[in-house]
């Protein structure tokens, strides 16, 4: 793994030269050039504060436009998780800050969108090469779009929690700055690198531990925080399909079937209305594993020696909750030969009413090939299809392993400190996921050496997480006025 050289810290933005008028001596020169001009038609103290548009969409009107696409028995369990806190909320306002930020300053300096960058969808999972690295998880809004977008979700997503789990002011402030001091950082050192140890750089669980430990070293952590990461990694490890499996299935009129759990879990033969025959089944499922699988990177891939059994509708998230999530079971060379895959409906990225549509014909195939771009490893079984489901309708989805080493952060046992070096590591890797997939050297030239940039996001997060109260509040009062219906405790 790569550990990138860090920048200097510390430059202020009136020592950096300023864009020669002399024609560039290669295509990097070009590109910082590039970088430096789009300061000049959008300065980056513009991106400081926030300042709600007279004629702003009223955010309540935006969730019920997204749940006439959605199941509508489950549209309920949605609102109930996100009447849990303005976090919970926030979690499921990815379309209401869309909206917001499509009014925002443009860099212009376009990169593979996360398109949903909070930091609880970031964590640890396996790579094909059984390794534990710390990525970006979630991409079901992924689109090209500027790249301060996503910096502004994930900072503001640091000072909500931090409000949520009352930390103070100052508290607030100092782990907002390490995310875009860390982002900065990052982007800069990948700027400088070669082009090959820039796209292979990644963040493991070995160096996560060891940061872990230096920050402890440095008194600026306490043993319980390491034990709980050393935990939390171990823990990951033993979250693969088999320990999943043992929680999910059993045997039901002697074959094995995933268990129901209504309305979290309900086994396909308890939605369907149809006359279909399970042999109809088995092969209408056959076919669509053979498309899936043509998507898949590698054509000779282990998918070919499982057997589907069963499947049943899942409830997953908080701001996924409603779309349709599937659980399917496949069998390998036994019964002791699990694997779970989860089958997730694409629906069009909340970017797209603000940006350039996706340039893929399907948008299962605009989540895969985003995700692809955008972490430093992927699951081999990460891939797409299109279904046409039991109501005749043809919907997009993309498939991955229902849990392969995963693990992400407890934000409800998040202390100070613990969530000062969490910060760093997600502005880090978004960072990373930028550099790959958009210009590092024009992003790191426009972000410059000095703190102008980390203050500007900051200041934008902390008055973005006022007006993430106020929605939260109207929302809480189109659920008592029975405007939504919300179902609390799943």
């Amino acid at each position: 793994m790569t550990d990138l050289q860090e920048t200097a810290e510390q430059s202020s933005p009136e020592s950096e030269p300023e864009a020669d008028a002399s024609p560039p001596a290669d295509a990097f020169d070009a590109r910082r050039s590039a970088g430096r001009e789009a300061r000049k038609r959008v300065p980056r103290s513009s991106h400081a504060g926030w300042t709600a548009a007279p004629d702003r969409a009223d955010p309540v009107e935006l969730l019920e436009e997204q749940a006439v696409s959605r199941v509508p028995e489950l549209v309920p369990i949605r609102y109930g998780r996100m009447l849990i806190s303005p976090f919970t909320f926030y979690r499921g306002a990815a379309l209401i800050m869309a909206a917001d930020l499509s009014t925002t300053p443009n860099s212009g300096l376009i990169t593979q969108l996360c398109g949903d960058a909070h930091l609880s969808n970031f964590g640890v999972f396996g790579t094909p090469e059984r390794t534990l690295i710390f990525d970006i998880n979630d991409f079901d809004e992924t689109l090209p779009g500027p790249f301060e977008w996503d910096l502004k979700r994930l900072a503001a997503s640091f000072e909500i929690a931090g409000r949520y789990r009352e930390f103070s002011e100052a508290d607030r402030r100092a782990i907002t700055l390490a995310v875009t001091r860390a982002y900065r950082k990052r982007m800069r050192a990948a700027a400088e690198a070669s082009v090959l140890e820039s796209w292979y750089d990644r963040l493991d669980a070995e160096q996560l531990s060891d940061l872990t430990h230096r920050h402890q070293k440095a008194d600026q952590v306490d043993s319980a925080i390491a034990k709980r990461t050393e935990a939390a990694l171990a823990k990951a490890r033993t979250r693969d399909s088999a320990h999943v499996f043992t929680k999910l299935v059993g045997v039901v009129d002697g074959r094995l079937k995933i268990l129901a759990n209504p309305p979290l879990i309900v086994p396909v033969e308890d939605l369907d209305t149809s006359e279909r025959t399970l042999e109809e089944e088995q092969q209408n499922m056959k076919r669509l594993i053979e498309r899936y699988q043509n998507t898949l990177i590698d054509q000779h891939h282990p998918i070919r020696e499982f057997t589907y059994l069963h499947m049943a509708r899942k409830v997953v998230g908080v701001g996924s909750v409603g779309t349709r999530a599937w659980v399917l079971l496949f069998e390998g060379r036994d019964a002791g030969d699990p694997l779970l895959l989860q089958a997730k409906e694409a629906q069009a990225s909340v970017l797209e009413r603000f940006l350039p549509p996706s340039i893929y014909q399907t948008h299962g195939e605009r989540v895969v090939r985003g995700q692809r771009m955008m972490q430093s490893a992927s699951d081999i079984f990460l891939g797409w299809h299109s279904l046409i489901g039991f109501d005749g309708i043809d919907r997009d989805f993309y498939l991955r392993q229902l849990h392969d080493w995963k693990g992400s952060v407890d934000v409800e046992n998040m202390v100070v400190k613990g969530a000062l070096i969490y910060a760093q590591v997600c502005g880090e890797t978004l960072a990373r996921a930028h550099a790959r997939s958009g210009d590092r050297v024009a992003i790191a030239a426009y972000i410059g050496k000095g703190t102008e940039f980390d203050e500007a996001i900051t200041s934008f997060a902390t008055e973005y997480a006022d007006q993430n109260e106020k929605d939260y509040d109207a929302f809480a009062a189109a659920v008592a006025s029975g405007r939504l219906v919300a179902q609390s405790g799943l």
